[in-house]
């Protein structure tokens, strides 16, 4: 089986480029565990955002550091927000930055698969 492919949207991955280089690698870890189909070490779904969203999780002495990714479509992990919080509970603003994300992801793929379709169409 074939890896899956990894997409940043957004700011995600200049954000993760800031993490502490151990994070950075754990989390890097976790995220080629995904594409070769295998479960990363530390990673819940994130329901209130929708059905297929995860985090993974990692945290050093002061800060937790999340990864918000999106696997609902078979080859592709979509990356869609990288941040970090200081507390339990997941600030609002990232929550809406992950959603608004995920909305514009489905809304690109809707559009690329018409799109697709069209070009069949003409053939």
């Amino acid at each position: 089986m074939a890896d899956k492919k990894v997409i940043w949207e957004g700011d995600s991955l200049e954000v993760l480029k800031e993490f502490p280089d151990e994070v950075k690698q754990d989390i890097g870890n976790d995220l080629r565990r995904l594409q070769q189909g295998k479960a990363p070490l530390d990673s819940k779904p994130m329901k209130s955002i929708a059905q297929g969203v995860y985090e993974l999780r990692d945290a050093d002495g002061k800060t937790w550091y999340r990864v918000v990714y999106y696997i609902k479509i078979k080859d592709t992990i979509y990356v869609l927000h990288s941040f970090t919080k200081k507390s339990r509970k997941t600030p609002k603003g990232d929550l809406n930055t992950a959603t608004e994300r995920l909305k514009d992801l489905k809304t690109r793929l809707q559009q690329e698969k018409k799109d697709g379709k069209k070009e069949n169409r003409k053939k």
